[in-house]
């Protein structure tokens, strides 16, 4: 089955299929209650039964692959593995072939999108990016030509003026050194942040990397997305607090470096989703040229 017909499966017809084959494989319970998750914007996401015992389904989507974040499963699952028993992410069961497509399933974390003091994310990221990173991930370039090539690719995939504008407002950085790269989430966005008694979880894996650190802090601080996924931007003082409590000072500098140039290439970004049709996109597209017309 192509991607066009999965995502053309009635959702029930869906959930009839997983429980079947999923059941037959001995990895859920079979009279388990579903529960869709309507959130997510790139898979298709399950609840499988209730209170501790939940297990999560999350059904890959080859079409919500973009240039920017990628859609990988097995990355995912081996940034799941990596990462069992330090509460950073939540407990892999295993990556499942299904007849409509690759099926990942984890313990479910209970609890809330975040929404408090972004200190608290600074801290649990500097912990993220002290781990040593799994072997086979995506390695991400680093420094101001890298970011000035990887918006101008994504941009050549995009038409009308807009891009052309895009281009002409690339800013002038030159490249300079890099710290030592690091183990990334790679979508580092309030709704893939879970707040809980128990501290935050970080979710949806489905684009780790290896690359430098300012790539996290640029993602979480990027005012489209925070927007989008965080239902409002940050003002300047939960920025700075970020920022002075994330734990690798040479990190902070090369972001407030090339801060412009990350503001860009996520501009080239909103630009390429509001052009396959999600529309909100193109309202961040414009919150993130207001942040870099300041800069």
């Amino acid at each position: 089955m192509d991607d066009r017909s999965r995502q053309n499966h009635p959702v029930k017809l869906r959930e009839s299929t997983l429980r079947a084959q999923l059941s037959a494989a001995d990895l859920i319970d079979a009279t388990a209650p579903w529960h869709r998750f309507s959130g997510g914007r790139t898979n298709s996401i399950w609840r499988i039964g209730d209170c501790d015992a939940a297990v999560v389904c999350k059904l890959f989507s080859a079409a919500a692959d973009s240039p920017l974040f990628p859609n990988e499963p097995a990355a995912e699952a081996r940034a799941l593995s990596a990462l069992a028993g330090t509460g950073l992410a939540p407990h892999l069961i295993g990556l499942h072939t299904t007849t409509l497509g690759p099926c990942l399933l984890y313990h479910h974390v209970a609890g809330r999108a975040f929404n408090g003091d972004p200190a608290r994310v600074a801290e649990i990221l500097t912990r993220l990016h002290h781990r040593t990173a799994p072997g086979g991930l995506r390695r991400i370039e680093a420094g101001a030509d890298a970011l000035r090539r990887q918006g101008l690719r994504i941009l050549d995939d995009c038409t009308s003026s807009d891009a052309d504008a895009l281009r002409s407002a690339c800013p002038r950085i030159a490249d300079g050194s890099m710290g030592k790269p690091v183990f990334l989430h790679g979508d580092l966005v309030p709704a893939n942040i879970i707040c809980n008694a128990g501290g935050l979880t970080l979710i949806d894996w489905q684009c780790p990397a290896i690359g430098d650190a300012s790539e996290d802090l640029a993602t979480f601080l990027s005012p489209a997305m925070q927007s989008l996924y965080g239902g409002r931007r940050l003002d300047e003082a939960e920025r700075s607090r970020f920022l002075a409590n994330y734990g690798n000072a040479e990190a902070v500098q090369t972001y407030r470096v090339l801060e412009p140039l990350y503001r860009w290439r996520m501009a080239t970004h909103c630009l390429w989703k509001s052009q396959r049709g999600s529309s909100d996109y193109g309202t961040a597209l414009h919150l993130e040229l207001a942040e870099l017309q300041q800069l």
